[in-house]
């Protein structure tokens, strides 16, 4: 299910999702669940700057832990399809994989200096993490010394034996994973679980200085036992057609996930040869090299008790459905989307019918069947996630679709199945604004609440008010005190002098992701060109940028032009910086597109392309600089030659690539 609504729902329920998981131990929805949001929103929106983010940061008040090796997110498969397009397509055919369970708990970085733990940090937003040294330091195999006198960050997963679980902690939480992150971050002692009663699982080393000479993965993990620390268990699949024995694999481990002694929730696979990966290189969200395959999923069901619906940053307003406490691998749901007023009216559901709901890996957790009404019967025997008894006088009535705004209460309008606000006025779209701006910055300290009490209190309306904020106006609001007032005001400082693309970026438009923005912000390089192009130029001219089409280009100009009276406000407080354009090589600051059938995968040419500063672009204009054509290349052959494009074959391209000069190593050379 497509449209802007859609991409705003997803994004908000990743965020909200993502926040319970990481920053309060207190999951609503299953990993599978979270999963298919992020898959569907992928899908969407693959810019979107929600899925560039592998975790939110870190709670206020905390000890912040910069990642000197960022600890991304991996992408995600659920079939055997996914394992072949992997093996074939995103790393290129390579020959030799490493696999690893992909075990459910708590992310950890391990930080050595010369071979003492000096550090460990949990993984955050991926960037930046917290401090968790202490609680790390009991976990029973983190050696506080390594036997090899060497820096470096290891990488794993904080585990609980389902053995220790089952004896010691099951009436106190409904799955080890909760557990897991708890113990890390309990401040004083005072968490539900002990972290002595936890393991270390190992899966990546990396070197800041010195490494050990490697050429594959599996290698680095030898060496990790040698110094003293478990890696997970692996196998290595070494032929010329691995992705047949990792299908294998993925059904061996389906057959004996029950009795493992960890909780798992699939495999992950990743290319072994570590100089490919190199140039393979990752996205801002995931390396490319790598593919966390999941179980398959399940249903359930549940009752329908009620339906909120909520107003998101772009306008949309959702309905989620409220539903009785259902046990779901090991985590208790509650709460479920029925996406909008068509998906309602497809379904036919009613309050108090039995639902059936699904959490399956290519789409969002929602409910896909009406099973009836209810009975009483239905609602026996379920607990809420903390333990306590479910309670609820079964009722029936009729799904309301609201005419109002939820938040604003201005007239709401249908475009298509979706409801939408269009005030920009609206509270709730402000809010969610101003958060977003503040989390795309990073700021420390400047989240939901604080950015509420400012609403309230009349002090900020706009992302410009935000910058006009005193001291004393920061101080007078309830539960801030100086210090606090401090860490806001130089927070604000730090985000005064922005980078075009980080500017864009911040301002949340639909689709329009980090990715995206540094894309357009290295097109036009300053933000008076893109304003004047604003007012003056051609929207086809956006589309020329490669991974821009008609639709996202509409989108940014729209929203950039409804924006245009903020935009002009905020260049007047803060300084965008001019955008530098990327890549270093023989083809700094030139222009591909690639047409015809070709001896070579298109990815593949396109990142050698990109490997020597090249830009690759999808359309034919009078900008590009070369056309890279193979057989049967039709009509952007005929359309470059009229505009006096230079025309490459294959050949050509990579004959200037291989020039003794030109250094860079590109992926086919292995």
């Amino acid at each position: 299910m497509g449209g802007g609504e859609r991409i705003e729902y997803l994004a908000k329920a990743v965020r909200y999702h993502r926040d319970l998981y990481y920053n309060h131990s207190a999951p609503e929805i299953t990993d599978a669940e979270f999963d298919a949001l992020w898959d569907e929103l992928k899908e969407l929106d693959p810019d979107n700057e929600v899925l560039h983010q592998v975790g939110p940061e870190p709670l206020p008040g905390t000890v912040k832990v910069e990642h000197l090796f960022p600890m991304r997110s991996l992408d995600k498969g659920t079939s055997g399809e996914d394992i072949t397009h992997f093996v074939l397509q995103s790393t290129f055919g390579g020959n030799r994989y490493l696999a690893q369970p992909k075990l459910d708990g708590s992310a950890l970085s391990l930080e050595y200096i010369s071979g003492n733990l000096h550090r460990a940090a949990t993984r955050g937003s991926g960037e930046r993490g917290e401090d968790v040294t202490l609680n790390a330091k009991l976990v029973a195999n983190v050696p506080l010394r390594l036997a090899i006198d060497i820096d470096c960050h290891v990488r794993g997963e904080v585990v609980m034996p389902l053995t220790v679980f089952e004896k010691k902690y099951k009436d106190v939480s409904p799955n080890p994973r909760n557990l897991c992150s708890g113990a890390l971050r309990q401040k004083h002692g005072d968490g539900k679980a002990d972290a002595s009663d936890l393991v270390f699982w190992a899966y990546d080393v990396k070197f800041p200085n010195k490494s050990p000479d490697a050429v594959n993965d599996s290698e680095l993990l030898s060496w990790l036992q040698k110094a003293g620390i478990e890696p997970a268990p692996w196998k290595v699949f070494d032929s010329k057609s691995p992705q047949v024995e990792m299908i294998e694999h993925t059904l061996e481990w389906s057959k004996k996930r029950e009795s493992y002694e960890y909780e798992i929730d699939g495999l992950v696979f990743k290319l072994d040869n570590l100089e490919q990966r190199e140039n393979l290189g990752t996205t801002a969200h995931h390396p490319r090299w790598a593919l966390a395959w999941k179980f398959p999923s399940q249903e359930a069901d549940s009752v329908l008790l009620d339906v909120d619906w909520q107003t998101g940053r772009t306008g949309s307003v959702t309905p989620v459905a409220r539903i009785a406490p259902q046990m779901v691998g090991g985590v208790t749901v509650e709460n479920v989307t029925l996406h909008n007023v068509g998906e309602v009216e497809r379904l036919g559901v009613k309050i108090g019918d039995k639902v059936r709901i699904t959490r399956r890996g290519d789409v969002i957790p929602k409910i896909i069947q009406n099973l009836g009404r209810a009975s009483n019967s239905d609602l026996e025997g379920r607990f809420h996630a903390d333990g306590t008894a479910f309670k609820y006088d079964l009722s029936f009535s009729e799904i309301t679709i609201p005419n109002k705004c939820p938040a604003c209460g201005r007239d709401l309008t249908m475009e298509g199945a979706f409801l939408r606000c269009n005030s920009l006025d609206c509270v709730a779209r402000t809010a969610r604004s101003l958060t977003y701006w503040c989390r795309a910055l990073e700021m420390d300290g400047i989240g939901e609440k604080l950015i509420e009490a400012l609403m309230d209190s009349g002090l900020v309306l706009t992302i410009a008010d935000l910058y006009r904020l005193t001291h004393s106006d920061i101080s007078s609001l309830d539960r801030m005190g100086e210090k606090s007032a401090n860490n806001v005001i130089d927070e604000l400082a730090k985000t005064k002098s922005l980078v075009l693309s980080k500017f864009l970026h911040a301002l949340g438009l639909e689709r329009i992701g980090p990715e995206v923005s540094t894309a357009i912000s290295q097109y036009f390089r300053s933000l008076q060109r893109l304003l004047n192009w604003i007012d003056e130029g051609e929207l086809d001219e956006l589309t020329t940028i490669d991974g821009i089409g008609d639709k996202v280009a509409t989108i940014f100009h729209d929203g950039i032009s409804t924006r245009r009276s903020l935009i002009d406000e905020l260049s007047t407080i803060i300084t965008v910086i001019d955008q530098e354009e990327s890549g270093s090589g023989i083809f700094d600051g030139m222009s591909f597109c690639i047409t015809g059938s070709l001896s070579r995968p298109r990815k593949e040419i396109a990142l050698s392309i990109k490997n020597y500063g090249g830009k690759v672009v999808s359309s034919v204009s009078g900008n590009l600089d070369v056309l890279v054509a193979g057989e049967k290349a039709g009509s952007k052959l005929s359309k470059a030659e009229s505009l006096g494009v230079t025309v490459w074959s294959e050949d050509m391209l990579f004959s200037k690539i291989s020039k003794p000069e030109n250094t860079n190593k590109t992926l086919f050379e292995f």
